[in-house]
């Protein structure tokens, strides 16, 4: 038989071609890269948690100058990576210097979070620590954990939403994703000394609303239980669909909770309950 692989090429080469003239994929050539996003999230747990994930010792001296030069590189990565969402919304790709300046300013406000992310940040690690007894060190935590990894990425991906930051904070969050199978939607809101063990299989909604020193176990779904749909029949965007969960709640294994219903605070959610009606505070739900 004859490998001849020209009309596959051409017809694949013309599909492509149609594609970035539509309005819907114009500025593709220019889409974020998921490596720079991927360093940005590193340089942060760098700078989080020095000493952990660079060999170099550190002095008060040192340490501000290491810091310092991983702010600025957060910055400038960052900087371009936002400026390619932007390109990606104009049809010749280019951008004008209002839209870079914007670029820059959203940048430097996401820097300005930074101490107040690692501080939330830094409850989740204790909740996971005074919450497990398999945990040895604070240290197995930060290095292994699945759920401090996906929590990371959503924080980070969480505040760069609040700034109304398009794409980016979705493909972050869907790097923890991909790597922990931790589903956080970063416009979800979760309060501090958030605690995931093990992980694996948790989908937690975009409207979702989670309390202070809530504990989820692997399996748990905070989904939406139907959808309001427009005259056309599509999805409705951004009605709140999706739980309420208190504070001191714990959810075990494979519990999937739906819709806009409210877990009341101090309530315990049994495994593999599936819960689409409000419970009181002070609940055990089996």
């Amino acid at each position: 038989m004859e490998k001849n692989f020209d009309e596959i090429i051409n017809d694949i080469s013309w599909k492509g071609k149609e594609n970035l003239n539509n309005s819907s994929s114009k500025g593709h050539n220019v889409m974020p890269s998921l490596q720079n996003l991927n360093e940005i999230v590193e340089l942060i747990r760098k700078i989080f948690f020095p000493g952990y994930f660079d060999s170099c010792p550190f002095n008060n001296d040192s340490l501000k100058y290491y810091v310092g030069s991983k702010i600025n590189m957060i910055y400038t990565i960052l900087t371009d990576e936002i400026k390619k969402v932007f390109q990606v919304a104009v049809n010749n790709g280019n951008i004008n210097k209002l839209e870079k300046e914007r670029a820059e300013d959203l940048a430097f406000l996401f820097i300005k979070t930074l101490p107040v992310l690692h501080d939330i940040l830094i409850t989740d690690v204790e909740a996971i620590y005074n919450g497990d007894p398999a945990v040895e060190d604070v240290a197995e935590i930060i290095y292994c954990y699945p759920g401090i990894r996906a929590i990371t990425n959503y924080r980070i991906a969480h505040e760069l939403a609040i700034l109304h930051i398009p794409l980016i904070p979705r493909i972050i969050t869907e790097l923890a994703h991909s790597e922990t199978g931790i589903d956080i939607h970063p416009d979800a809101k979760i309060g501090h000394h958030f605690a995931i063990d093990h992980g694996t299989g948790i989908v937690i909604g975009a409207t979702c609303v989670i309390g202070n020193n809530v504990k989820i176990y692997q399996g748990v779904t905070l989904g939406a239980k139907s959808f309001t749909l427009d005259e056309n029949g599509h999805p409705v965007k951004g009605i709140p669909r999706h739980p309420i969960v208190e504070d001191n709640v714990i959810i075990y294994s494979g519990a999937s909770i739906l819709g806009r219903i409210t877990i009341g605070k101090n309530s315990i959610i049994g495994g593999n309950v599936w819960l689409t009606e409000s419970v009181p505070p002070d609940s055990k739900i089996v």
